[in-house]
């Protein structure tokens, strides 16, 4: 079995729910805390072991490719400070993650369709992607399905329960208990109706699967909005094949979503070296003038 050495991050939406705030600014690169959401994906995938990272754009989205490239001179001019030397580090980190490609989605089609466009990139491997709306903090979910997949022999996705009608939101899985948080998974249906959910797990932005879904993408037909959805192309790999599902506890923040982006910045600071102290007085305060 090969290893599973790529990831790919979507990040070519237009980030229509956050705007005016995207309208110049690529929404991955709104910051939580003091680090632009993008970064917190690219870190997660190569700290799950990853070496190569292609983050598929579009047009007006130059900032990221900006951001994960040296800044000489920021850093010449941070350099020879102590003072600063925590700063010039965290800059230079940036350009030092590892491998990091680009590639335009030059026309909007859904999230199977920026899949799609990474299939010269990741050829004949097994490969990880991290949704470039969903940033996850703690932990590391990517390790996680790598090691359902290489355990398995089967794609992985991973899972949280949603619960009452939210689910029509997302997507919903038919699954059966394996041992521990791993589950068989043998279908699912995108944004279903009340009576279409098949159970109240959803993928939440982190998956890992075999090359084969390229060509099920090259064959699966325009779904919802008149797009190309990579979740029914899984769901013909689940159903001819099976995928894992793992649960994870970890929260999934929604960077592509107003609150999910307060949500945070707020739990993210409560536990941020710099501002924890602050903030927590901060809500202590305004909390005594609430209902």
């Amino acid at each position: 079995m090969k290893k599973v050495r790529k990831a790919i991050i979507p990040a070519a939406g237009m980030g229509t729910r956050v705007l005016p705030a995207s309208k110049a600014v690529p929404k991955e690169m709104l910051n939580i805390i003091d680090k632009p959401a993008i970064q917190y994906i690219v870190e997660e995938a190569f700290n799950s072991g990853i070496e190569e990272v292609l983050i598929i754009t579009n047009r007006g989205k130059q900032a990221m490719e900006d951001h994960f490239d040296h800044a000489f001179e920021l850093e010449a001019k941070l350099e020879g400070n102590e003072s600063k030397k925590d700063i010039l580090d965290s800059v230079k980190a940036c350009s030092n993650f590892g491998n990091i490609y680009f590639l335009r989605q030059k026309e909007t089609g859904g999230l199977g369709h920026a899949v799609l466009c990474a299939k010269n990139f990741v050829g004949d491997e097994p490969f990880a992607i991290l949704y470039g709306d969903d940033v996850i903090v703690e932990n590391n979910v990517t390790k996680t399905l790598i090691d359902a997949y290489e355990k398995y022999g089967k794609g992985a996705v991973g899972v949280k329960a949603i619960e009452g009608e939210a689910i029509m939101k997302y997507c919903s899985l038919a699954v059966e208990h394996i041992e521990g948080n791993e589950y068989n998974c043998n279908d699912m249906i995108e944004k279903p109706s009340m009576d279409e959910v098949m159970s109240n797990f959803s993928i939440k932005g982190r998956v890992v699967m075999p090359p084969k879904i390229f060509e099920i993408l090259e064959n699966t037909p325009k779904g919802k909005g008149n797009e190309l959805q990579l979740t029914d192309a899984m769901k013909t790999l689940a159903q001819t094949e099976g995928v894992i599902a793992v649960e994870f506890p970890e929260t999934v923040y929604d960077m592509g979503n107003k609150f999910g982006i307060l949500e945070a910045n707020i739990e993210v600071g409560l536990n941020h070296p710099e501002v924890s102290a602050e903030l927590k007085e901060y809500i202590k305060k305004i909390a005594k003038t609430l209902d």
